[in-house]
Order: structure tokens, then sequence, then C-alpha cells
């Protein structure tokens, strides 16, 4: 898997690119800004580019900006961004482009090698990502007027592994439930909100994350 990193930190950036050479990612750039991002992915067609949302200039929104750029231009490229802190408004900025090839997570996982990589070929494969953290935030802010306000504690369990992107059969190992407790408890979830039973993993996060936005 063709691999770009963009990170106006050299160690970061250079550390990055190390790990995932290591673990057999063909890293193809490393760039430090959101303009030099949309160059190298122009000229390098990678699978994913992993990128920091804060970057010069402004150190706000740059990378970003350059991930949405990137999800119009080049829809075959995935984006995992990358955030040093929980960020709601922004993560659901990216998703808004589309529900496939996109993930966002704290910059701190990059220390877990293994949940990194994960990660990465998730979104590559055409997977949704999004930090666990960020989930439970976003769940626990549901009020009683939200469909949410119906499901029981368990299917809150579920419904927030669902927003991580895991598949039923993670959600039993995560959980440590049968397939088929799995699949009665996303039922009960999908009829109280409304969801189509059809619905992928991917259509999944995107529903739930705009319920939660609601």
């Amino acid at each position: 898997m063709r691999v770009v990193i963009a990170d106006d930190a050299a160690l970061v950036r250079e550390g990055v690119a190390r790990l995932l050479a290591d673990a057999h990612f063909d890293v193809v750039g490393r760039v430090a800004t959101g303009s030099e991002l949309l160059r190298c992915v122009e000229r390098e067609e990678p699978d994913v580019a992993v990128v920091d949302i804060r970057m010069p200039p402004t150190h706000t929104d740059e990378g970003l900006v350059a991930a949405e750029a990137i999800r119009q231009r080049w829809p075959q490229v995935a984006v995992l961004v990358l955030s040093q802190y929980v960020e709601p408004a922004y993560a659901l900025r990216l998703l808004d482009g589309g529900e496939q090839r996109c993930g966002y997570l704290l910059k701190e996982r990059i220390l877990d090698v293994a949940e990194l990589c994960d990660a990465i070929r998730r979104v590559g494969e055409g997977g949704v990502v999004v930090d666990q953290q960020l989930v439970a935030q976003l769940v626990g802010r549901a009020r009683g007027a939200s469909p949410l306000a119906e499901l029981t504690p368990r299917e809150r369990e579920v419904l927030s592994l669902m927003a991580e992107g895991l598949t039923d059969r993670g959600i039993g190992q995560r959980l440590f439930l049968s397939p088929k407790t799995v699949e009665t408890h996303i039922r009960h979830i999908f009829g109280k909100l409304g969801l189509p039973e059809s619905a992928t993993d991917n259509r999944r996060v995107r529903a739930v994350l705009t319920y939660l936005r609601a």
C-alpha cells in the first residue's frame, strides 16, 4: 500500500515514515504543508494520505482543507487525518465529504503501531475509521430528545463500536458477544434510529454521526 505523510514536525513525519516502512508500507512521499501534499498526491497517486490537521501557515485547519481537496479531486485516495485533540467539528467536516476512504484519529495513536497500521489499511480498503474517544464524546452528549435516548446501555456500546467502523464480528470480539447477539442488538438499534437493516458498515458510521450531530 502506497502512503504519503503530511506533518510539519520533521520528527513526527520521519518517525511515522520509519514505522510504516518497517510495517511494509511503501512510503512514497513526506511533506510539511498542505500545498506540498496536494502536489505530492497528484504526482505519486498514493493509496492513502496520512495528514496532520494543523499545518503552516496558521496551524489551524490547513491539513483538513487539504484532505477535503484530496477527497474531491482524487476520490480513489483514502485520507487518514491525525489530530492532537478531540475536535468533533473537524471530524464531521471530513466525513461530510463522503462515507468511504476516510478516518480521524488522535495523534497519540501513532504510538500504537498496530492500531495506526490497522487504521491505514481500513481506510485504504474503503472503510471509515473514527477515534474511539471522539465516538465516546459524541455519544455521551446525546440529549433526551435524541433517538439515542431510547437505546439501552448495551445498545449504546454496540453503537459506539459501529461508529468506530467495526464489523459485526469485530463488535462481538470486543464485547465478548456471540454473532447472533450482536445481530440482535444492531437490529434493535436500526429499528430505534430508523436506519435500514441493509446498511453497510460505512453507511452505519455516516448515519450514526449524522444523528449525533443533529
